[in-house]
């Protein structure tokens, strides 16, 4: 305290028995308190300003959102992103975790306005200062809000819902999926990363600036044959690639074969060699457990009946990060909050998504690609709009290992 008072104002002038500096550094000390009391007891102009005191009667969420309850819950849907029984089941799970006790300053913001203002915030993208006047909540009150609710959708769904099997027969499952619906067999899931744009992090330099030319964070994520995701990752910065945020624990669970259940590698249908589980893309190195196309200009029929399998399944990745961001199109803005916060705002979108998926499935089918019996690929509506962008632009440097170029011929025979 004495050393701050002397910086702001000065070192006093000393006396020989030091009885003048003593007394100069205590009548600084009143002259400060008295400040401080000073602002503590000064009045403030508006407790509550009118118009947010109106929430009751006149805010989105009392009046708005019960009419499209009651009169058009496609309407509903469309503004929330989820039918009103799903909306009310999340509401129901978070509550706990939302109520706060009651004081005798204002009153507490109830759970399912706290939910609803974070789902349109997602759904939309709306800055804080635009949304504050239609919910009648002030826009400080609303960052503290959105980042509360996120915690609580990840708290309370992240290991119900992103689970990843822990025994033989459970992932051989998923394998099952993958070559029931595409064709592909031996596929645990399928990897890829997105870009999510942020504004600038403080004193981060040019770490997290892409080659797209914007700041982002980077969700890469693995995802079944049913557009679940089944683990993803959104720790990485702009700046690095596909490859370099694979540098995980999924990589490291892969490499040295401690994933738990994991499958051991066995043989292809109608064959004897054992083969390993995974798909992947041109963004990463050809591995035995991760698998890419043939890169080479004069493709054999075999190598474009192979490329053409693993692009179909390496689809499904594609199609589960444009129903995302489309569904939540926070992800398609540049988000202006922390950057702690834009990463739990991405996992939060995930564990949505994929309480979407495993409650009202059929919803997203629309927005998916189809393919017609001749083999033409009909794009779905998510490529109409606009989407995240990929993490690179070429494709990964040829490090691949002999073991990996057999295993890829031995799937394409």
């Amino acid at each position: 305290m004495l050393d701050s008072t002397r910086r702001r104002y000065g070192s006093p002038k000393t006396c020989h028995d030091g009885r003048c500096q003593t007394m100069q550094l205590v009548q600084l000390l009143h002259v400060l308190q008295r400040r401080r009391r000073r602002r503590r007891t000064a009045q403030r102009a508006v407790w509550v300003r009118p118009w947010i005191a109106r929430r009751p009667d006149l805010g989105i969420y009392n009046r708005l959102l019960v009419e499209l309850r009651n009169e058009d819950p496609r309407a509903f849907h469309n503004f929330m992103r989820m039918p009103p029984d799903m909306f009310d089941e999340l509401v129901n799970r978070l509550t706990p975790r939302l109520t706060r006790p009651s004081t005798n300053c204002r009153p507490n913001l109830e759970p399912g306005l706290k939910v609803a203002l974070t789902l349109r915030h997602l759904a939309s993208g709306t800055t804080y200062m635009d949304m504050q006047y239609a919910w009648r909540v002030p826009h400080n009150t609303l960052s503290k809000v959105v980042r509360e609710v996120c915690e609580a959708i990840v708290g309370e769904y992240l290991d119900e819902l992103m689970t990843c099997p822990t025994t033989d027969a459970g992932w051989r499952h998923i394998a099952d999926g993958w070559l029931q619906r595409w064709n592909f067999p031996h596929t645990i899931g399928a990897i890829d990363g997105k870009h999510v744009a942020c504004k600038a992090p403080p004193n981060t330099a040019s770490q997290y600036y892409n080659y797209k030319g914007y700041f982002s964070i980077i969700l890469l994520a693995l995802v079944s044959s049913d557009y679940m995701f089944l683990w993803e990752d959104e720790s990485g910065c702009g700046a690095a690639s596909d490859a370099q945020i694979y540098n995980s624990e999924l990589r490291h669970g892969l490499e040295h074969g401690d994933i738990t259940g994991w499958p051991h590698p066995d043989p292809l249908p109608n064959d004897t060699q054992d083969v390993p589980y995974l798909v992947g893309d041109d963004a990463f190195s050809l591995r035995t457990y991760l698998m890419k196309p043939y890169s080479s200009r004069n493709l054999s029929r075999e190598e474009c009946i192979f490329n053409y399998r693993l692009s179909r399944a390496r689809r499904v990745v594609e199609n589960a990060f444009g129903i995302l961001a489309n569904r939540f199109q926070v992800l398609l803005t540049t988000m202006q909050h922390h950057v702690d916060t834009v990463r739990l705002i991405v996992r939060a979108c995930v564990l949505l998504h994929n309480l979407m998926q495993t409650r009202y499935p059929v919803l997203q089918n629309t927005l998916l690609d189809q393919q017609l019996q001749d083999g033409q690929m009909v794009p779905g509506e998510w490529r109409r709009g606009q989407i995240l962008d990929d993490t690179v632009d070429v494709q990964a440097p040829n490090r691949a290992s002999k073991a990996a170029k057999l295993q890829q011929n031995l799937i394409k025979h």
